[in-house]
C-alpha cells in the first residue's frame, strides 16, 4: 500500500453504520477510501475576477462579450456556481445565438433540474448547429435516460460511442440505458464491447464489476492503485462511487446507493458527469421514497 493509500484509507463509520443497518452482508463498505474534497482553485478565482473586470470595463463588441460570458459561465460551472453559470450562458446566447457550447451547457443544467423538455430543446439546438458535436449526443442521451426514454437514450449513446469505441465511460452509459430496455441483452453487449477497452485503463474495472468479473470488495480495494496525488484520487473516487451507487441501485440496495452517491458528491469534482448526476440520482430517490 502506498503512503497516499494509507493516508486516505479509512473506515467511514457513520456511513457504514447506516448501510449495515439495512445491508448487513455488505462488508466491502468497511474498506472505503475517503477523499479530501477538492477546494476551489485559486486560478479559477483569479480568472473569474479578471473576466468580470474585462466584461465591465473593456470596449469590446457583442461577439467578444458573448465569448467572455461563456468563458466565465464555464468557470462558474466548474466550481459549482450553477445559477451564475446559467445566467452567463443565457447572456452569451442573447449576444451570439449560434454559440453551440452554451446550448450544450444549458441542456445539462436543465437535465439536473429535471426540466427534460427544455433540456432536449437545448441539445437539439446544439446538434442542429453542429451535427458533429459529439458531447451534445452524450448529454442528450443522459437527459433522455433520466427522462424515462431509455431506448432513445441508447440511440444517442451509440452515436457517442461510435466516435471512440474503446472509451469505457461511453460504454458504461450505453449499458445503463440498454439495461433498462433489456438487461440480458445489455449484459451481452457490455461484455462484447469491453474487449475494446485496454486493461491499463482504470475504468475497465467498473465494467468488470458490472459483469461480475470482480467483486465489490475487490473493486474498492483497487481504488488507490497507481494514484499519486490527492487530485487524481479525488477524481477517481468521484467516478467510482457514482458507478458503485448505480451498481447498488440495480441490486436493489437503495440505501447503500444513496450513501455512494453522497460520497461522489463529497469530492467536489463539480465538472465531472458523475458528480453532476449523483445529485440528480439522490433527488429522484427522495421523490420516490420517504428518505
Amino acid at each position: 500500500m502506498t503512503k497516499l493509500s494509507s493516508i486516505f484509507l479509512a473506515a467511514c463509520f457513520l456511513i457504514i453504520q447506516g448501510c449495515a443497518t439495512t445491508q448487513p452482508n455488505n462488508s466491502a463498505l468497511g474498506n472505503l477510501v475517503i477523499a479530501e474534497p477538492m477546494p476551489i482553485s485559486y486560478k479559477s478565482e483569479v480568472a473569474l475576477a479578471r473576466l468580470t473586470e474585462v466584461i465591465q470595463r473593456a470596449e469590446i463588441n457583442d461577439m467578444q462579450k458573448a465569448q467572455l460570458y461563456y468563458d466565465r459561465g464555464v468557470i462558474y460551472d466548474s466550481v459549482g456556481l450553477r445559477n451564475l453559470a446559467r445566467l452567463d450562458f443565457n447572456r452569451a446566447l442573447r449576444l451570439k445565438p449560434d454559440l453551440v457550447d452554451a446550448y450544450n451547457f444549458l441542456g445539462i443544467h436543465f437535465t439536473q433540474m429535471q426540466e427534460f423538455n427544455q433540456a432536449y430543446d437545448q441539445f437539439d439546438s446544439a446538434i442542429d448547429l453542429n451535427p458533429a458535436h459529439e458531447y451534445a449526443f452524450l448529454n442528450r442521451g443522459i437527459a433522455l435516460y433520466y427522462g424515462g426514454r431509455p431506448q432513445l437514450a441508447a440511440d444517442d449513446f451509440e452515436v457517442f460511442l461510435a466516435k471512440q469505441n474503446n472509451d469505457p465511460y461511453r460504454i458504461l452509459w450505453l449499458y445503463l440505458a440498454e439495461q433498462q430496455v433489456d438487461n440480458k441483452v445489455a449484459i451481452e453487449k457490455l461484455k462484447e464491447r469491453s474487449s475494446f477497452v485496454s486493461e491499463q485503463v482504470w475504468a475497465k474495472q467498473v465494467i468488470q464489476l458490472y459483469l461480475g468479473e470482480v467483486s465489490q470488495s475487490q473493486f474498492i480495494q483497487q481504488l488507490t492503485a497507481n494514484v499519486h496525488s490527492n487530485k487524481a484520487l479525488t477524481d477517481r473516487l468521484c467516478e467510482a462511487y457514482f458507478y458503485l451507487g448505480k451498481y447498488a441501485q440495480y441490486k436493489g440496495e437503495e440505501k447503500v446507493a444513496i450513501n455512494f452517491f453522497k460520497l461522489a458528491l463529497s469530492t467536489n469534482v463539480y465538472e465531472f458527469v458523475e458528480h453532476r448526476y449523483a445529485k440528480l440520482e439522490l433527488d429522484l430517490i427522495r421523490q420516490n421514497n420517504s428518505y
